[in-house]
């Protein structure tokens, strides 16, 4: 990679959305959806979480504690800037969003899409039951897991492009290195632990048929957070990039339609495109 792929659609809003992208990922897989609801009157921000957007070596340095404090200090920030400020998130990312909500109580909603609590997909290797020996040894450090067709994807046409894009390193890994995913479990566990902690509303969407994570993740957040506004859509014509997929433009809109329905500060300049 090398190159930022960070961005801000700003103008001057009352109301912030800071978006995490996934695993191995970039903040490329949720700019259509940041520049939605930058349209819709949300000032948006994405920035490419440690050990991403540089070098493949780097991911394999980062704990989690790294993405979560990176990504908290964005929030803090946002705070001191906009009367309200939620939060969104896709794989990795939406599991961050509910970790930042557990503790701090002032987030005023969260976009969960593709929620990745657990790595059960149906297009995890069939020796994935052999990764707790590697995730817990020395052995993390030096393995990875190779990403492969669909890629996440469900449109073929957009899945050769990500596919060709990957093995450049331009936007994404091509892997999912063992150490990153030993992170991700950790950080998980905790988000588990203290999902009962998060009070904001919640947007959960996710594909029936993700192959990297099955719909348990959602349906876990659904049933243990206490969040009085809580909504889960399944998609039907999905996979697990559930914002760049066939469904892309109808994740889009129930977005918007979910963060206006909440929001106090209604700007009826975009309301018609609700």
């Amino acid at each position: 990679m090398g190159q930022s792929l960070d961005f801000e659609f700003i103008q001057e809003n009352d109301r912030a959305v800071l978006l995490f992208h996934g695993m191995t990922g970039s903040p490329f897989e949720m700019k259509k959806l940041g520049r939605a609801l930058f349209d819709a009157g949300f000032d948006v921000y994405c920035y490419c979480l440690p050990g991403h957007g540089t070098s493949p070596v780097s991911i394999k340095t980062v704990r989690w504690e790294d993405w979560y404090q990176d990504s908290t200090g964005h929030y803090r920030d946002l705070t001191k800037k906009y009367k309200e400020v939620y939060l969104g998130g896709l794989c990795m990312g939406a599991v961050l969003a509910l970790a930042i909500a557990s503790e701090y109580k002032d987030v005023k909603g969260i976009l969960s899409l593709s929620t990745t609590l657990f790595l059960d997909g149906w297009t995890i290797p069939w020796y994935n039951f052999l990764m707790p020996i590697g995730l817990h040894t020395i052995l993390r450090y030096y393995y990875s897991f190779p990403e492969r067709e669909p890629y996440g994807l469900k449109n073929e046409v957009l899945r050769k492009k990500v596919a060709a894009l990957q093995k450049k390193n331009t936007v994404a890994l091509d892997n999912y290195p063992m150490s990153c995913i030993y992170e991700l479990v950790k950080m998980s566990r905790v988000a588990q632990k203290n999902m009962y902690k998060v009070k904001a509303p919640v947007l959960l969407m996710h594909a029936k048929e993700d192959d990297l994570t099955s719909p348990k993740s959602a349906e876990f957040v659904y049933k243990n957070i206490s969040s009085s506004i809580r909504e889960y859509i399944e998609l039907e014509n999905s996979y697990h990039l559930v914002v760049m997929d066939n469904e892309r433009d109808f994740v889009f809109s129930k977005c918007i339609e979910f963060l206006n329905r909440i929001s106090e500060y209604k700007n009826e300049k975009f309301e018609v495109l609700v």
